[in-house]
This record gives C-alpha cells, sequence and structure tokens, in this order.
C-alpha cells in the first residue's frame, strides 16, 4: 500500500478509501490509485485485513442435495454476491444431513473462521439437525416453501405449484395427476400442498401421485404408467428432470403431448424450452436466494435490525406441451394404437 501510494502521489489513507470502494475519493484521484494498484499488481492482503476489521471475509455454506437444480443455482447466487461483497466461500456438503453431520459440518467451518454460515440443504432432516444448535455467527437457511422469516430465505413454491394446476384446470381438464418428489425434501411437500390446495378449490379430486426421486429416469418411470392409464389428460411434474422422462416415456408409448396429455414442470432449467415440446413451466429465481443470503449475513454481522425477507415469488411460463383436452367423443386408446402404428 506505501507502494501504491507513492506512485500515485497520494497518502496510505487514500489508497485504502479507494480498496474500499470509499465514496469519498475525487475521480481523477480514484483514477491515478487504480491505474497504480495495476502497474504494481497489488493485491490486498486477506490476514491483514482479517485483523483490521475483525473478520476473515470468508463465507461458510453447508450443502446437501446439489445435483438438484434449485440448490445448485442457489449456490451461484451465494458465490457471486459474496465475491462482489469481498468475501470467499467456504463449501462443506454433506452426503447425509443428521445432526452430528450437521454438527461437523459447522464446527469444520467455524474452525476455518467464517464470518456467517448459509446452510444450503432443502430437507426436513437438515432443519431438524440444526435445532437447538448454537452456530456463534449469523446462520442463513434456504428454506422452500416457507414462511417469510428473518433468517430464512424461503421460495413460494405452494403458489407455484397452484399456478401451475391452475393452468391445467383453467385449459378444461377435469383434474390434474402429479408426478411429486422424494418424501423428507420440502419442495416436495411445497408443491404437493400447493397441487392439493388448487384442486381441492375448483372442486377437482385429487389423484394418488406418482412417486419420482427428481431423477429423468424416476420421471420415465412414472411416464410409463401415465400412459398406461387412459383417465391421465393431464400431469404436473414436480420437476423439469421428471418431466423430461415423462414426456419420452409418454413418446415412446405413442402418447402425444399435448394432443393427449398436458404436461406442466416446475424450475424452468435453462433446457426446457428445448424440450420437445417445449415444456410449460413453473419458474423461480434461484439465484436470488443465493443473493439474498448472503446480504442478510452481511445485515446481521453488521448488528442490523432484520425484518423478515419477502418470499422469492414463482411465475408460469407458458410454452407448448398443454393444451385443451381431448373431445369426450375421442378415445384416447385408440388413437394411441393409431398413432404407435403409423
Amino acid at each position: 500500500m506505501i507502494d501504491v501510494a507513492r506512485l500515485a502521489g497520494v497518502s496510505q489513507q487514500t489508497v485504502s478509501r479507494v480498496v474500499n470502494n470509499s465514496t469519498n475519493v475525487a475521480p481523477e484521484v480514484r483514477e491515478r490509485v487504480e491505474l497504480a494498484i495495476t502497474q504494481l499488481r497489488y493485491r490486498r492482503n486477506p490476514a491483514a485485513r482479517a485483523l483490521a476489521t475483525s473478520r476473515t471475509m470468508n463465507i461458510g455454506i453447508v450443502s446437501f442435495g446439489l445435483a438438484q437444480y434449485g440448490p445448485s443455482v442457489a449456490l451461484t447466487g451465494i458465490a457471486d454476491e459474496a465475491r462482489q461483497a469481498g468475501y470467499a466461500t467456504n463449501l462443506v456438503t454433506l452426503a447425509s444431513v443428521d445432526r452430528p453431520s450437521m454438527r461437523a459440518a459447522l464446527d469444520h467451518l467455524l474452525a476455518d473462521s467464517v464470518d456467517g454460515i448459509v446452510v444450503l440443504a432443502p430437507i426436513d432432516a437438515a432443519f431438524h439437525a440444526i435445532d437447538g444448535l448454537d452456530a456463534g455467527v449469523p446462520l442463513v437457511v434456504f428454506e422452500p416453501g416457507g414462511e417469510e422469516g428473518t433468517t430464512n430465505v424461503a421460495t413460494d413454491e405452494v403458489t407455484g405449484a397452484r399456478l401451475a394446476t391452475r393452468h391445467l384446470l383453467s385449459l378444461g381438464h377435469a383434474t390434474v395427476h402429479q408426478v411429486c418428489g422424494p418424501t423428507g425434501w420440502l419442495g416436495t411437500e411445497a408443491r404437493l400442498a400447493g397441487w392439493r390446495a388448487e384442486l381441492a378449490a375448483a372442486g377437482a379430486p385429487a389423484p394418488e401421485p406418482f412417486r419420482g426421486d427428481w431423477t429423468t429416469e424416476s420421471g420415465y418411470r412414472a411416464g410409463l404408467a401415465i400412459a398406461a392409464d387412459a383417465s391421465v389428460t393431464a400431469v404436473f411434474v414436480a420437476n423439469d428432470q421428471m418431466a423430461l422422462g415423462v414426456l419420452k416415456a409418454l413418446s415412446d408409448e405413442g402418447v402425444a403431448v399435448p394432443d393427449m396429455i398436458s404436461v406442466v414442470g416446475f424450475d424452468d432449467v435453462p433446457e426446457a424450452r428445448f424440450y420437445i415440446p417445449a415444456l410449460t413451466t413453473v419458474s423461480i429465481d434461484f439465484a436470488e436466494v443465493g443473493r439474498l443470503a448472503v446480504d442478510r449475513i452481511l445485515e446481521l454481522m453488521g448488528g442490523a435490525v432484520a425484518d423478515p425477507m419477502p418470499r422469492i415469488s414463482p411465475r408460469l411460463v407458458v410454452r407448448a406441451s398443454t393444451a385443451e383436452p381431448l373431445p369426450a367423443d375421442i378415445d384416447r386408446a385408440s388413437l394411441s394404437s393409431r398413432r404407435r402404428t403409423s
């Protein structure tokens, strides 16, 4: 910093203000300092900064289920927001979630002196595991389908499921089946709750869900069962990965989408618009989950009085995989048979 100040012809305090993005620096002075920083390839010493600020400039993350779209995108949001705030991230992934493994993960991060922790493990077991545990630093959790809170970032997945179900009912389908996720996941329960609530509001029956495990393969198995059931005309699939499997199974069985069965997914993965047909789905900004989590940790570290964070709202993206049901006088089974023959 002394060398930068000498080359730029300013004081060390001015260099410090530029490095810390202070607005109290004249533009021409900032330009000289930034040029000197570039010429000298100056980098801040994180250890020295930690001593000066009583912070390590590291945020810890405890994660589970990063193979799923929502948590993986949220992780990217955390890393991006942390980096923009001058923080590094320290990631601990869990193979399974219980109280001992969660305590071990928190202890590992605390041993590395992180300034705050984000728990990115959207399953029931994670919330039971952290209940009553004292992390000693600000801790924020990702809670799909949760209520607004001061230390949790919630996505309104109940409303998302209602939007998907309402769309299919509005097209004229008598009811909507669901391919749900695995038990124990917060997203599974929220999407089931929203689907059931919308069916109940419309006076439509709620069929027994087809069970999946978030994977495309499980969606394919569910799709084969759906193709064999002539009563199914509309399906809400609880994530887009499983929806891809459902579409493939229906295609293999000669069941045209959306002519014979309408399909709606959830998540709006980047590939969804390239599915055949392009997938109608529910979109949630999971990157915003990560950004809000980091922002809240920084607020808590600064001693701010935190208000409850608003839930992240979903929106329905209508594409080509949904349509009105077939007229009652058309037999789907015979149509499917003719399609396979042709």
